[in-house]
């Protein structure tokens, strides 16, 4: 369950911004606030259910994006790139520096550049 939640989280890293503004602050107070289901309905003025309901619609969109557009995975692949690199460039430090780079754009999500 727990690595399911860490990808959860990685989805909603990613495209959160694709999500309306509700399913945005529903998964907010879920995942980042660690509200429980209750808490949120009454905060929001909608049904337990209601909450429940839009947490799961909103996770099937994450998934959705992701089946289509594979940037977590890809991001994924490139961090273990990274990694590799730092261990082959051992003994290089111009190469190691470059690896690192990719290590934290990967990270970051910023564009790599030297």
């Amino acid at each position: 369950m727990f690595e399911k939640n860490l990808q959860l989280a990685e989805l909603i890293d990613v495209y959160a911004e694709l999500l309306s503004d509700r399913q945005q602050r529903l998964l907010d107070l879920y995942y980042n606030q660690d509200l429980s289901l209750g808490e949120i309905a009454e905060d929001v003025g909608i049904s337990r259910q209601g909450v429940r309901d839009s947490l799961k619609k909103a996770e099937r969109e994450l998934y959705f994006f992701e089946s289509k557009l594979h940037l977590v995975e890809r991001e994924g692949r490139m961090r273990e790139a990274g990694q590799r690199l730092k261990e082959l460039a051992s003994g290089h430090p111009e190469m190691a520096s470059a690896a690192d780079a990719l290590i934290a754009a990967c990270a970051t999500g910023e564009a790599y550049t030297l």
